[in-house]
């Protein structure tokens, strides 16, 4: 079983060296993520605290989204699927500003949250999730153990979160909603400790190849990654300590 706390020597390339870039890639995952959470709150926070933005896209009363708002709704996941095609043909700053444009639609597809929350219980969540998620990736991180396997599992849950979302839309069930809540923190805990160390280990892996157009877009999709997690564990965590307007 590998071991993917140190990195090991590839051949012609110092294991110094290796700790080095990748210290450097991951700070490089950190900040792009930083910045995409930092569009995201600021375009959730201009629509959803002002009333005549929120109405085009949600009734201001019931919160219900209208055509608009389902797009809105949607679009974040479309893009997702659409990045995912497209990386290996986008330039790296390309694949960057596609990953802040992605980070605007999710703010303007999660707003409705500061018309039904109290800011202050939004604050206090976000908090908590990067406490949560700090701890998670440093484990994550830093765990000689291979959590690889945990992928495929997680990324059933992960579908399966989704169907039973859309199916609870139209049935409205408060059980099913509370059950997806609790399945959703804890498969988001789980992909924040395993996508931190794929992000790692990938890095390992490609270190003695050096390629700077790879390492670049690498670090993209590693900040897409675990800028997922963050925004599904907040959001479910929000269903739990959020206080309703």
């Amino acid at each position: 079983m590998a071991n993917y706390q140190t990195a090991r020597p590839v051949a012609g390339v110092r294991t110094a060296a290796i700790d080095e870039g990748l210290r450097a890639h991951m700070n490089k995952v950190y900040g792009t993520m930083s910045v995409g959470l930092l569009v995201t709150a600021g375009v959730a926070w201009a629509v959803g605290s002002n009333d005549a933005l929120l109405s085009i896209f949600r009734d201001p009363a019931t919160l219900q989204p209208n055509i608009l708002g389902w797009i809105a709704m949607f679009l974040p996941l479309i893009m997702v699927f659409a990045f995912g095609a497209m990386i290996n043909r986008l330039s790296a700053a390309g694949a960057q500003l596609f990953f802040y444009t992605f980070a605007a639609a999710m703010g303007l597809s999660i707003s409705w949250i500061f018309a039904a929350f109290t800011g202050i219980s939004i604050a206090q969540t976000f908090l908590v999730t990067s406490i949560a998620f700090a701890g998670l990736s440093l484990w994550g991180y830093t765990t000689k153990k291979d959590i690889s396997g945990w992928g495929a599992f997680l990324i059933m849950g992960v579908i399966g979160l989704i169907v039973a979302s859309i199916v609870n839309i139209f049935l409205g069930s408060p059980a099913i909603h509370f059950a997806i809540s609790v399945l959703g923190v804890l498969i988001f805990a789980g992909l924040t400790a395993y996508d931190t160390q794929r992000i790692k280990t990938d890095y390992i892996q490609h270190a003695q190849a050096m390629d700077q157009e790879w390492l670049a877009k690498s670090a993209i999709m590693g900040a897409l990654n675990l800028y997922l997690d963050f925004i599904n564990l907040f959001m479910f965590l929000l269903q739990f300590l959020g206080n309703r307007e």
